[in-house]
């Protein structure tokens, strides 16, 4: 067989190797379970969340062997071919190439035969957001009123633009980002299976690089593996893409909440010789800061995490309010690292000042707690 990237090889193929989506999973087997299969459903999520994958698997439990059920052999020539793309009644279609109103019409008459192979026919629609309006308006009555012999799933990461009309028509089904620690066990079971030696500093660097991406922490280790060969550490993905260690991130947030601006200078300067995406660097030191800002809300509004003295819900709000104002100008701007000292030079500034509405409020409450003053005519009475 002809080498197949990891993405693909491991691609999820029955409701148990889905990761991280369990609420979606559980409801998709008890409509199963219960034969209470809705005529259309809709997948949404960011990329690699697992939204066609879970679509296949779907459509696996559908026109399996025996089917509908949820614990379906993988090995069935069913779900064999639906995995290979040549099931004739589990019909993907992308949304982007095929988004014309006779491409939709298309599918509307071959919808009226019965399956040739399964119990179902299925329609993976991918990205159906790119669908014009002509072709989501000739969808729609088919859509509520379909063959009982018929099946629509759509999938798509900009649920926004898909039509209301369509929306009131699916059972709707929100794939979340995957955690990062979900994503270093699925990468674990892959490295062992693959013998591939791999650090756990490495592969929390693959998982934050992925934001919630299980496809994209796979197509990241499918690289590294290209560059490193069977040993991976954390330095080698630092290196490939310019990514700032966990220790260096914590150490430039601690000049941030001292207020040391001579020192930050200098890790700006360390990371940007040696080559660092001052972006993503900007990215992971904000969300370094928002942990302590939650560790802070949690110990009733003040923090030691960021080390020296401990700051205030109030200065770390304004602290990554500083650093979230900067992001245009470090990703847009014509000299990024003058950009980036800028921003955190502000966001110092920003940590240190205080809110007037803070400070009266203080003020008041101190007034309040104040002794009143002595009347002179009480002090003669007491003469």
């Amino acid at each position: 067989m002809s080498y197949q990237v990891i993405a693909r090889k491991w691609r999820p193929q029955t409701f148990a190797d889905i990761v991280g989506q369990d609420h979606v999973v559980r409801t998709l087997q008890n409509a199963i379970t219960r034969q209470r299969i809705a005529h259309a459903y809709l997948f949404v999520g960011p990329r690699g969340t697992g939204k066609t994958s879970t679509a296949r698997i779907f459509a696996k439990a559908l026109n399996c062997t025996g089917g509908p059920k949820v614990d379906f052999d993988v090995k069935d020539p069913a779900c064999v071919a639906i995995a290979e793309g040549s099931h004739l009644d589990v019909i993907e279609i992308d949304g982007a190439s095929n988004n014309g109103v006779d491409q939709v019409r298309d599918l509307r008459d071959t919808v009226q035969y019965v399956p040739a192979q399964g119990r179902f026919k299925v329609f993976i629609i991918d990205e159906v957001h790119m669908l014009s309006t002509q072709a989501f308006n000739a969808l729609l009555k088919t859509l509520e009123e379909p063959p009982a012999h018929v099946k629509f799933v759509f999938a798509t990461t900009e649920p926004q633009k898909v039509l209301p009309t369509i929306l009131s028509r699916c059972q709707r089904f929100d794939l979340k980002p995957i955690p990062p620690e979900l994503i270093v066990g699925r990468l674990e079971q892959i490295a062992a299976e693959e013998k591939i030696k791999v650090t756990p500093a490495a592969l929390a660097c693959i998982a934050r690089l992925a934001d919630g991406g299980m496809r994209d922490a796979q197509s990241i280790f499918d690289q590294m593996i290209s560059f490193c060969g069977a040993e991976i550490a954390e330095p080698d993905v630092l290196d490939v893409y310019g990514l700032v260690g966990a220790d260096k991130i914590a150490e430039l947030a601690g000049t941030l909440a001292r207020g040391d601006q001579k020192r930050m200078v200098e890790l700006v300067d360390q990371c940007d010789a040696a080559g660092r995406d001052l972006v993503r660097l900007l990215a992971d030191l904000q969300a370094h800061i928002r942990t302590a800002l939650l560790d802070a809300i949690a110990q009733g509004g003040r923090t030691a995490a960021l080390g020296g003295a401990p700051l205030t819900t109030e200065q770390l709000t304004r602290l990554l309010d500083a650093l979230r104002e900067g992001e245009g100008g470090v990703k847009l701007g014509l000299a990024e690292k003058i950009n980036f000292e800028v921003t955190l030079l502000k966001a110092i500034e920003a940590s240190r000042a205080r809110a007037i509405d803070s400070l009266i409020k203080e003020l008041a409450a101190l007034a309040d707690e104040a002794p009143a003053p002595a009347v002179a005519g009480d002090e003669k009475k007491k003469d």
